[in-house]
């Protein structure tokens, strides 16, 4: 189509991406970022009520990207193709973020570190218990998940963790689990496990640094606590 004969739609897409071009992510609320994952999905059409209506389902762009796609077609217009787009974004955000602190120093990158932790974990509907393995110059040389819970427990074997760092030759390690229910508080279960794994660690050498719980409303350290 060519003058008057566009579609309004094509003269929104054009604004909107020369405002995220000029001005960066931040110049756009989170309905407008979402707005441009959906360009590449639907081609052609209005996808602002579309962006709206994601918002309004899940509550922000990290929650819409992080929904389950079960839940995500639950949305009246949303196809595999959305559901793919919204998922490759997630990926490469949660990629990038692995890139920034894999094969550092962890105290070097600790903010880094969490931020990565809260994005691949924070918004999970489930537990999910994380091990981050440390080598004698405190690097990170693996990230593992290594087990997956309910909405209020993950099962953890401190004997599997400090062999798991035996086979990596690892010397020291940072544990990570999610409260899906929001709040960031040790439960006295962690506090037990957590005691229970330092005291496994401790016979052969390799140190605990920290237990760190993340959910969507912030991050709480063992260590920033006392409580290791």
């Amino acid at each position: 189509m060519a003058g008057d004969d566009k579609p309004h739609y094509m003269g929104h897409r054009a604004r909107l991406r020369a405002r995220f071009l000029n001005g960066g992510a931040d110049a756009l609320p989170d309905y407008e970022l979402l707005e441009l994952a959906l360009f590449a999905a639907l081609p052609r059409g209005d996808v602002k009520p579309l962006a709206k209506a994601l918002m309004a389902r899940f509550g922000s762009f990290a929650d819409v990207i992080s929904a389950e796609p079960a839940e995500l077609q639950e949305v009246a217009g949303v196809g595999e193709a959305v559901v793919a787009t919204l998922k490759v974004v997630q990926a490469a955000a949660l990629r990038l973020g692995r890139e920034q602190v894999m094969n550092k120093p962890v105290l070097s990158s600790w903010h880094q570190l969490m931020d990565y932790c809260r994005a691949s974990m924070a918004y999970e509907k489930v537990e999910r218990f994380r091990v981050l393995y440390l080598n004698r110059r405190n690097v990170l040389i693996a990230d593992e998940v290594q087990q997956r819970g309910t909405v209020d427990h993950t099962p953890v074997y401190p004997r599997e963790v400090v062999k798991r760092a035996l086979e990596l030759g690892a010397t020291a390690l940072i544990m990570v689990h999610n409260h899906p229910s929001g709040d960031p508080k040790p439960s006295r279960a962690d506090v037990e496990m957590t005691r229970e794994v330092m005291a496994a660690g401790d016979k052969l050498g390799i140190v605990l640094h920290d237990h760190v719980v993340v959910s969507k409303s912030g991050v709480n350290s063992f260590k920033t606590l006392g409580l290791i």
